[in-house]
């Protein structure tokens, strides 16, 4: 893939829909020109999806969605097509992050459903993999991370010209929802390496070195983020709220 660094803005449901218009808007205005490597996505929540989409249109920034149902078409109440996200100027999809797998009982068959027909639809899935601090303090975050990834895509077919991207996101280091505690980027690359290592297993070098991203998503920061982006084996961020205000998000895509 790009040798580009991937900076994805997750807004969860931060903000409403006159809100989502004025970041969208002063992102374009601040963003003109991306700085060089650089590629940035937003992720805006379902309801400002094609608003944001259409505000950075003529830009170099990318929309995602926050999740999507692993259907096209059919009766089920209250979920969002892959179909409809395409057609809202959707490019990526984040899939098993930790907030609905906890909120949800969000499951791995349920992530590998969904990555199959994202991928089907020729967007990117990003998914989440990643221990919680149990798991980790219990010497199983190898064990964890290695059920959630494999179980996510494996009997999935990837070719050549598709593209996926893996956030590992530990739950513990999440600052809404876990401890907000900063791993160590030497942690951090560790689990980057077992993440490519279940991917070999998975697909071989040629389609892991073409088709997949790992990047890192757990409280980033402007004042951190570059601690894990100049690790060999991390393509990029996963950025919760510190995405929602500009001035730090213009100087986590700077310094990353």
């Amino acid at each position: 893939m790009s040798e580009e660094t991937i900076i994805i803005a997750n807004w969860k449901i931060a903000l409403g829909g006159k809100e989502s218009g004025e970041l969208a808007e002063q992102l374009k205005k601040g963003l003109r020109r991306l700085p060089d490597g650089k590629e940035v996505i937003v992720c805006p929540s379902f309801m400002w999806l094609q608003k944001v989409s259409e505000i950075l249109a003529k830009t170099d920034i990318k929309t995602g969605a926050q999740d999507c149902f692993w259907e096209e078409r059919g009766a089920y109440t209250g979920n969002v097509s892959p179909l409809d996200l395409k057609e809202s100027g959707c490019h990526y999809v984040i899939l098993g992050h930790s907030e609905r797998r906890k909120y949800l009982s969000e499951t791995n068959l349920m992530v590998h459903q969904k990555a199959r027909v994202v991928l089907n639809n020729g967007m990117t899935p990003i998914i989440c993999v990643g221990e919680d601090f149990d798991q980790r303090q219990g010497s199983q975050k190898d064990y964890a991370i290695i059920r959630q990834l494999s179980e996510s895509l494996e009997g999935i077919n990837v070719a050549t010209d598709n593209k996926i991207i893996v956030a590992y996101e530990p739950v513990w280091a999440i600052s809404t929802s876990g401890g907000g505690i900063k791993p160590e980027p030497e942690e951090v690359s560790y689990s980057a390496d077992v993440i490519r290592h279940i991917l070999l297993d998975l697909y071989g070098n040629e389609i892991v070195n073409t088709c997949f991203r790992i990047i890192y998503g757990g409280s980033v920061n402007s004042s951190c983020v570059a601690d894990y982006t100049k690790l060999p084996n991390i393509c990029g961020v996963l950025v919760g709220s510190a995405s929602l205000k500009i001035e730090e998000f213009v100087e986590i895509i700077n310094n990353a």
